[in-house]
C-alpha cells in the first residue's frame, strides 16, 4: 500500500504456529523481572515517579504512577470483584474472564462500594458514563469537542493496589475499563494467561503451579496510578482487503490492541483486491469483488451481522470501529463488479496483484448517476452499521484521474459520506479539496521529514478546521519489514522496506507527532495510527508477528505525556523495559511476536 509495493514472489499458504524468528535477540533479565516472574516483587524503599520506571511493566507508561515500599496486592481464591456505578459490571465481567481460566479462581462479581482486603473495587464514580462534556476532552487530551465525537466517556482512571486490596475509579466506564488493563499488567503474566494453573502445574511435573503463582496467589505490587491519555484518537488499521481476515480474527487482534489502551480498530475494508462488506443495494460487490485477494488467495467478506459482531465485541472494550471504503482509486474490486461504474462500461478483469494507483471511478458526466448512486448507497449502509462518529473514504494514490477530476470527484464522495452524518477521515492527499466537509481529518502517512507536499495537504485540512491523524510510514506502518528479516515456519519472510524500512522498534518510538509538520500543533493532532497492510500478510498469527512489539511505541506515543524535554527525547530504556513485561503477557495468551532485539525479554 501507498505506492511503493514490492515485486511479489509466489509462495506457499503458511501453517499456524509460532515463527522461526520468535527466539531472535539476545535476553537480557534482571533481578526486579525475577522477583516480577515469581508474583512476589516489593518496590524499592524509594517511591518513584513515572515515565521511565523499569519496575512495574505498565505500557503505556501512565501520566502519573509511583510504587511505594509497602506490601503488595494479592489476588486469591477469596478475590471478589465489587462493582458500582454505570457500566462497571460489564467491565467486571471482562476483568473476570480475563483471570478466572490463568488463576483457577472463582472471582465471583458483586455489587457495591467497598471490598475486602483481598477484592478488587471497580467503581464509575461520576452521575453519567459520558461525564461533563469539557472535563471528558480535558482527560482525553484534546479539545472541547472531542467529547461528542468520541462518545465514549473519560478514559481517566485512578488505580491504587496495596495489602488493602485494589480499586480502579474512574469518571465513566471506558476510563475503568482502562484501568483493568493496567491492573493486568502489573498482575503475573499467567494470571490473565490462556493455561490455566492445573495446566501449567501438570506441564512443570509441580504438584502446585509454580513460578508465576505464588502459595497464597498472585501479587500485583503496591503502586498509586492517576492516569489518562494525551490523545483522543489512538488507533490501529487492520488491511483486510489485500488478505480477507475471518471474524474471530478480527476479535483476537480487538483483544491484543484493547491492553494496549488503544481506542480505534480501523478496517480497510476495500481496495483493487477485494470488497469485504455486503452492501444490499450493490450486491455484486461481495458476489465479485469478494472472491479475489492478493497472490490468488482465498477471498471473503463480512456479511452484516458479522460486521456487526465486529463493532460490538469492539465497543464492549471501549474501542471504536472506523470503517474505511477507499475511494476514488484503489476501487478495481468494485469496478470488476460494477461495470457501469467504468467509464467505458466494461468491467476490469478482477486483480490479484499488489501494484496501485490504476484504477479509479469515472468522472465522466455519463457515469455520474450511477457513480452517485453507487456512493450514496455504499456510504449509507456503511454508516448505519457504524455506531462511531467516522467514516474513512480514503481518497490517497489516485493516479489514474487528473488533478481536476480528482478534485471533482472527491466532493462528491465527501459530499455524500457527510451526508450520513459522518465525520469523514481521509489520507492526506484529500487535502487537495478546498471544500472538504466541516471537521474533516486528514491521515497523513508521509514520512517522519515531511516532504513538502505531504505537508502542504495535510495543513490544508487544519486551514479548513479539521484535524490530522499521524501514520508516518517509516515510523508507524507495521508491514515494514524488521532488521533482522525474520522468517516463518515455512522460511517465507514478511513485510516491505519501501517506507525507508527496515524499521526498528526504537525507530517506531521515537518521533514527535507534533514535530513533524509545520504549522500543525497539539491541538490540530486528534491522534495516532499504526496501520499493518496485508500484501504479503496472510494470517492473524502473521499480523501478530508484524505488529508486536513495534505497536507499542505508537500505543505509548498516543497515551502518554510528550517527553518533558523535547530535545533529550523519550526514554527509551525504560520503553524497552515496559515491552518485555508485554511478551510475558503475549506469551501467556498466546499471541505472536517477534524477540527483536535490544529488548529485556525475561524467559
Amino acid at each position: 500500500m501507498r505506492g511503493r509495493s514490492s515485486a511479489r514472489k509466489p509462495h506457499p499458504t503458511p501453517a499456524r504456529g509460532r515463527f522461526a524468528g520468535a527466539g531472535a535477540g539476545p535476553v537480557a533479565a534482571v533481578a526486579v523481572a525475577a522477583a516480577l516472574a515469581a508474583g512476589l516483587v516489593a518496590c524499592t524503599s524509594d517511591d518513584h515517579d513515572q515515565n521511565g520506571d523499569a519496575v512495574p511493566g505498565i505500557l503505556p507508561a501512565p501520566a502519573s504512577a509511583s510504587y511505594p515500599d509497602r506490601d503488595p496486592f494479592r489476588l486469591t481464591s477469596a478475590t471478589r470483584i465489587v462493582a458500582s456505578g454505570e457500566g462497571a459490571l460489564g467491565v467486571a465481567e471482562l476483568l473476570a474472564d480475563r483471570l478466572r481460566t490463568g488463576t483457577g479462581f472463582d472471582l465471583p462479581i458483586v455489587e457495591g462500594e467497598t471490598g475486602e482486603a483481598s477484592d478488587v473495587v471497580l467503581a464509575v464514580t461520576s452521575a453519567g458514563a459520558a461525564g461533563d462534556a469539557a472535563d471528558d476532552a480535558a482527560n482525553a487530551g484534546g479539545r472541547a469537542d472531542d467529547a461528542g465525537v468520541l462518545g465514549i466517556g473519560s478514559e481517566a482512571y485512578r488505580l491504587d493496589t496495596g495489602a488493602d486490596g485494589a480499586r480502579i475509579e474512574a469518571d465513566a466506564a471506558a476510563g475503568l475499563f482502562r484501568g483493568t488493563q493496567s491492573l493486568l499488567l502489573l498482575l503475573p503474566a499467567d494470571a490473565s494467561g490462556t493455561a490455566s494453573a492445573a495446566a501449567r502445574a501438570e506441564a512443570s511435573g509441580a504438584a502446585a503451579p509454580d513460578g508465576y503463582a505464588a502459595p497464597d496467589g498472585y501479587a500485583a505490587p503496591a503502586a498509586s496510578v492517576d492516569d489518562r491519555p494525551r490523545f483522543a484518537y489512538r488507533g490501529a488499521m487492520l488491511d483486510v482487503a489485500r488478505h480477507f481476515l475471518p471474524v474471530d480474527d478480527v476479535l483476537r487482534y480487538l483483544d491484543a490492541i484493547a491492553l494496549l489502551k488503544l481506542n480505534v480498530l480501523h478496517l480497510h475494508l476495500t481496495d483493487d483486491q477485494g470488497w469485504r462488506l455486503q452492501i444490499d443495494a450493490w450486491p455484486e460487490l461481495t458476489g465479485v469483488g469478494a472472491a479475489t485477494a492478493v497472490g490468488g488467495d482465498g477471498g471473503g467478506f463480512y456479511t452484516k451481522d458479522d460486521y456487526r459482531r465486529i463493532v460490538d465485541h469492539a465497543a464492549a472494550r471501549f474501542i471504536t470501529i472506523v470503517p474505511e471504503v477507499d475511494l476514488p482509486g484503489h476501487t478495481n474490486a468494485a469496478l470488476a463488479s460494477i461495470p457501469e461504474l467504468n467509464c467505458d462500461g466494461v468491467a476490469p478483469a478482477p486483480y490479484e496483484g499488489i501494484e496501485v494507483g490504476f484504477s479509479s471511478l469515472c468522472a465522466s458526466p455519463e457515469r455520474a448517476e450511477v457513480t452517485d448512486r453507487f456512493l450514496a448507497d455504499v456510504t449509507r449502509e456503511v454508516a448505519e452499521l457504524t455506531p462511531g462518529p467516522w467514516l474513512h473514504l480514503g481518497g490517497d494514490e489516485s493516479l489514474a484521474t487528473s488533478p481536476e477530476d480528482y478534485r471533482a470527484l472527491l466532493a462528491r464522495i465527501t459530499a455524500a459520506g457527510a451526508a450520513t452524518g459522518k465525520t469523514v477521515i481521509g489520507w492526506h492527499e484529500m487535502g487537495a479539496s478546498d471544500a472538504l466537509p466541516p471537521g474533516t481529518v486528514g491521515q497523513y502517512w508521509s514520512f517522519v521529514e515531511a516532504e513538502d507536499e505531504a505537508a502542504e495537504l495535510t495543513r490544508s485540512f487544519v486551514a479548513q478546521g479539521g484535524r490530522v491523524i499521524f501514520s508516518p510510514a517509516d515510523a508507524a506502518y507495521l508491514d515494514m519489514k524488521y532488521v533482522d528479516d525474520p522468517q516463518t515456519d515455512l522460511g517465507r519472510t514478511l513485510g516491505q522496506q519501501w517506507a525507508k524500512g527496515p524499521t526498528t522498534l526504537e525507530e517506531a518510538y521515537a518521533w514527535e507527532p507534533t514535530a513533524i509538520v509545520p504549522g500543525v500543533g497539539e491541538d490540530d493532532v486528534l491522534g495516532v495510527e499504526a496501520p499493518i497492510w496485508t500484501e504479503t500478510i496472510r494470517t492473524i498469527e502473521e499480523v501478530e508477528f508484524m505488529a508486536f512489539p513495534r505497536l507499542t511505541a505508537i500505543a505509548e506515543l498516543g497515551w502518554s505525556p510528550a517527553p518533558a524535554d523535547a530535545e533529550a527525547g523519550r526514554d527509551v530504556e525504560g520503553f524497552l523495559s515496559r515491552v518485555a513485561t508485554l511478551g510475558e503477557h503475549w506469551d501467556a495468551s498466546g499471541t505472536e511476536y517477534h524477540r527483536v532485539r535490544g529488548v529485556p525479554w525475561r524467559g
